[in-house]
């Protein structure tokens, strides 16, 4: 059985699930068993340091798994790593890649002499037809309520606007973590649907528990964006330490961060310091506590293994289809 998409037609996957890329949490496991369930399992290249970490976790997963997999390169000009990672990847046999924060050109020309397909995370239409027009296979549109760095717009409309403006394939990303929000964004056009919040509860991930405790009993009131981690608003639990930090960039780092001759220093600098953060407490108990999630904390009630993840949601969808009213 499978859900035919234009996406899992180029993926030649089971199901048009993604389980998305996510900073520390995704690793070796997760990948495995989302793409050996029927999805497509990811991870950002910058969960393993030193770069030589990343290739050995690449021969782990290829050794484990011959379905696709991708990985997410963030391609601005803070990640040092960028080119190393992407020829790592290549010669690994990355499937798909998938870009942010910055332009694709360089990872769409080298991965299309591999046969790898480029999806880059978008969060308007203006970017959304930049990538199109340099080759992007597809685009993530991230819409509002997504877990990390959540775009302004509903993903209702954002996925709709979308996918009526361009040719290539739109993935749709922030609060689907159900078979009915995966039924309600597929209806719409999406391609398929990338996933996060949903797979930090899950058995694999390598997380505090008291990370994947937060997402089972949060709801999604509890879910605040906050420019303190990256200097680009993020979606994250509300915690006491969230709440003594503020959710806003100090003045000064805001002021350097807005001028010319300083953005370039302190934009690294933003992004290191809040890595570091995210890192501290989603490895080790802290006092600390920054965790990235999105909205969809609210549909998630327990801690299942990816394939119990894939297959519930998979279930669901087919109920949500079979249930949904028609016309008589």
């Amino acid at each position: 059985m499978k859900i035919e998409t234009a996406f899992t037609k180029m993926m030649n996957i089971q199901y048009p699930i993604i389980g998305a890329p996510m900073f520390l949490v995704s690793n070796v496991d997760m990948v495995v068993a989302i793409s050996e369930a029927g999805g497509l399992g990811t991870f950002p290249t910058l969960n393993f340091r030193p770069q030589e970490k990343y290739a050995e976790a690449l021969k782990e997963v290829r050794a484990r798994t011959q379905k696709p997999i991708g990985v997410n390169i963030i391609v601005n000009k803070s990640n040092t790593r960028a080119a190393a990672d992407l020829k790592t990847s290549l010669d690994h046999g990355v499937n798909l890649f998938i870009t942010s924060l910055g332009s694709p050109k360089e990872v769409i020309q080298e991965a299309h002499k591999n046969g790898a397909k480029v999806i880059c995370d978008v969060v308007n239409l203006e970017h959304a037809k930049k990538v199109q027009d340099l080759g992007a296979d597809g685009v993530i549109a991230v819409g509002a309520g997504a877990g990390g760095h959540a775009g302004p717009i509903s993903p209702i409309v954002l996925v709709d606007w979308l996918q009526k403006k361009l040719s290539i394939p739109v993935i749709a990303a922030g609060g689907i973590a159900d078979g009915a929000t995966m039924a309600s964004m597929l209806t719409l056009g999406a391609s398929a649907v990338s996933i996060g919040t949903r797979f930090i509860a899950c058995k694999e991930a390598k997380i505090e528990q008291a990370y994947k405790d937060a997402v089972v009993n949060s709801s999604p009131e509890d879910i605040v964006m906050t420019t303190r981690i990256s200097g680009t608003p993020a979606s994250v639990i509300r915690t006491e330490y969230i709440d003594k930090m503020g959710l806003d960039l100090p003045w000064y780092l805001k002021l350097l961060k807005d001028q010319k001759m300083t953005k370039k220093y302190i934009v690294p600098l933003i992004h290191y310091l809040g890595s570091k953060s995210l890192e501290e407490a989603a490895t080790g108990p802290s006092w600390k506590t920054v965790w990235s999630a999105g909205q969809s904390v609210g549909l998630i009630e327990d801690i299942l293994s990816c394939e119990e993840i894939i297959q519930k949601l998979v279930r669901e969808y087919e109920e949500c289809l079979t249930k949904a009213p028609r016309l008589k």
